[in-house]
């Protein structure tokens, strides 16, 4: 039985990764490391500062990890605060209604740090649906590892069999199967070359998982 939903945000909820990926960029000129589209593509899905200490460990840098978060995240604060193109995903808002008005547990379980998902949550109003949000920039793994959807379960109070997860991400996804937890695999414009195949199913449109189908899903 379905009663809890776990939302990754960023190309889920919100496509912010046109800001991350400027804000990035900036900081890899910042730093001078030259990162190309593959690499930049790998790192979907994963904090902020497992990313830095990879790039610290590939590039042999000086400087700490913690300085190149320092610096990308104030680029993206910049970004955010003056790109008004930024909007949630088409169809995301009426689905989020839709779990919440038939009484499902929301629970947002995403890579960003917690300052950034405030910002997106106060921005769009989205606090009154969620029973709880989980950052993996405060925990100790990062997406492939399950721990932030094995937490975000806990979270819901609900075990992992009756939860679900939407992802975008090879990382995301692999994590939820990680975690045991029934995972859905959004293929949208925004998520490039990521790997769907781990995913229970895919969908490119928010209403193939509206509560009265996805119930059928669960429940048959």
């Amino acid at each position: 039985m379905l009663k809890a939903v776990l939302f990754d945000m960023d190309g889920v909820i919100v496509d912010t990764e046109p800001l991350h990926k400027k804000a990035y960029f900036q900081m890899f000129d910042d730093v001078n490391i030259p990162v190309g589209a593959a690499m930049y593509e790998a790192f979907t899905g994963q904090s902020t500062l497992n990313i830095c200490k990879q790039l610290c460990d590939h590039f042999e840098l000086s400087a700490a990890p913690e300085s190149l978060v320092a610096t990308k995240r104030k680029h993206f604060k910049y970004l955010f605060e003056n790109d008004t193109s930024l909007a949630l995903l088409d169809g995301v808002l009426p689905l989020i209604q839709d779990y919440h008005r038939n009484g499902l547990k929301l629970v947002l379980a995403s890579s960003a740090s917690m300052p950034n998902i405030n910002r997106i949550f106060e921005r769009f109003d989205l606090d009154q649906y969620f029973v709880a949000k989980l950052s993996g920039a405060d925990l100790k793994a990062s997406k492939p590892h399950p721990e932030i959807f094995i937490k975000a379960a806990e979270a819901s109070g609900h075990k992992a069999n009756n939860c679900m997860v939407i992802e975008d991400s090879t990382n995301g996804i692999a994590a939820a199967k990680a975690a045991n937890i029934f995972c859905v695999g959004y293929n949208s414009e925004n998520s490039k070359n990521q790997d769907y195949s781990k995913a229970d199913r895919v969908i490119a449109n928010f209403k193939e998982i509206e509560f009265g189908l996805i119930k059928e899903l669960f429940y048959s």
